[in-house]
């Protein structure tokens, strides 16, 4: 058995596998000592691309360890001093010092130790309950847990900030995980999100890489995708450490505030009002059956002013505006009813239609052109 679909988007892989890897190393943190070496079999990788979002993954299940975070070398003195230069920057920038923040997949706390350097109130989760108790004992506030379910309430939550660091590439519920992050993060939260650099792998054709425990191969662009997918939004994208890593700040999505458009309606309905009064009742059309115009006679009430509505595409002529119900007429209705003025609702036709009437039709029709900015008279 092995996934056919792609683990973030749904949709199927392509038929046919990118590279298939014979006889690979089970994991890369197995290593059988002399009684096991019978019982060792090599796995075969198959590594797909999905058809919808292009994701790159394999096919196979996730290794038996995949909650935990190994880092088996530890951290060297250069990725040491890495560390204590991103995070400062990192804190400086989104001004985190008195916050709150939390690193997914702790460890053994070799990343939790740097940040709380800087954050005082920094926290981490981790699976395994031998690597909690070693962050315990260096005094690091870790909790035992695994994000697997969007809804989970994290220890300590909400956070004002957090951050994963080559872990998601190790989970098969990444759509789960980063939904779960957002649902325990303030409303203007940031993130650090960090993967393994498959444009990289790709351009330099690193067909080592591949390993049964990284079940995604993240580019720019998919990590994107994803991480788009489940609320966030990009703040900067960068390569770092000589290449191999993808590190992404990101920033909840917030609700767009569209309030504005109720100022506009509004200040469009008095405009256009005040112009209406101008003229007897019965005496003033709306050139545009589009769906802009029919928009506006909904919603500035301007409706039971205006006679008919033209329209020059045939197939709305002699019937009428939904909602609204005005007649819809063909242009020629100037000259057997004729009105005193004609608002163009015609968006980027307007101007034509204004040359139209002055052309063929009575030069005393009072114009005005519904503009983005308001109504232009003529």
């Amino acid at each position: 058995m092995s996934v056919t679909n792609c683990r973030v988007c749904g949709q199927k892989f392509f038929d046919e596998a990118l590279l298939q890897f014979k006889n690979m190393p089970k994991s890369a943190q197995y290593f059988p000592d002399s009684h096991l070496l019978n019982e060792d079999n090599g796995v075969d990788l198959d590594v797909f691309q999905c058809s919808g979002c292009g994701l790159i993954q394999l096919s196979n299940y996730p290794v038996p360890y995949y909650k935990e975070v190994i880092r088996a070398a530890g951290i060297s003195a250069e990725m040491s001093e890495f560390r204590k230069n991103q995070f400062k920057e990192f804190v400086d920038k989104y001004s985190l010092w008195n916050k709150r923040v939390i690193e997914i997949g702790s460890g053994k706390g070799e990343f939790l130790s740097i940040m709380k350097t800087f954050v005082e109130d920094t926290s981490g989760i981790e699976y395994s309950n031998e690597s909690v108790e070693h962050c315990k004992s260096l005094g690091l506030n870790v909790s035992e847990e695994y994000i697997d379910n969007c809804n989970i309430q994290l220890s300590n939550s909400p956070f004002d900030a957090f951050f994963i660091l080559n872990f998601l590439e190790h989970m098969p519920e990444p759509n789960v995980v980063l939904s779960g992050i957002y649902n325990n993060l303030t409303d203007d939260g940031v993130g650090l999100v960090e993967v393994p650099n498959f444009d990289m792998i790709i351009s330099c054709n690193l067909f080592s890489e591949f390993i049964n425990d990284h079940l995604f191969y993240f580019t720019k662009d998919s990590l994107t995708s994803l991480l788009n997918l489940n609320g966030f939004e990009i703040i900067s994208l960068n390569i770092v450490w000589h290449g191999y890593i993808i590190s992404a700040e990101v920033r909840k999505r917030k609700q767009i505030d569209l309030s504005s458009f109720y100022k506009s309606q509004l200040s469009l309905t008095n405009e256009l009002s005040e112009y209406i009064y101008r003229f007897e009742s019965g005496k003033i059309a709306v050139w545009g059956a589009g769906h802009q115009a029919l928009a506006v006679l909904s919603l500035t009430g301007i409706s039971e002013k205006i006679k008919y509505v033209i329209d020059s595409a045939q197939f709305k002529q002699n019937k009428y505006t939904p909602a609204t119900h005005l007649p819809v007429y063909a242009p020629d209705i100037l000259q057997s009813d004729p009105v005193d003025a004609v608002i163009i609702m015609a968006a980027s036709y307007s101007d034509e239609v204004a040359r139209i009437i002055r052309q063929q039709f009575n030069n005393n029709i009072q114009i005005s052109i519904l503009r983005d900015y308001g109504l232009e008279i003529l």
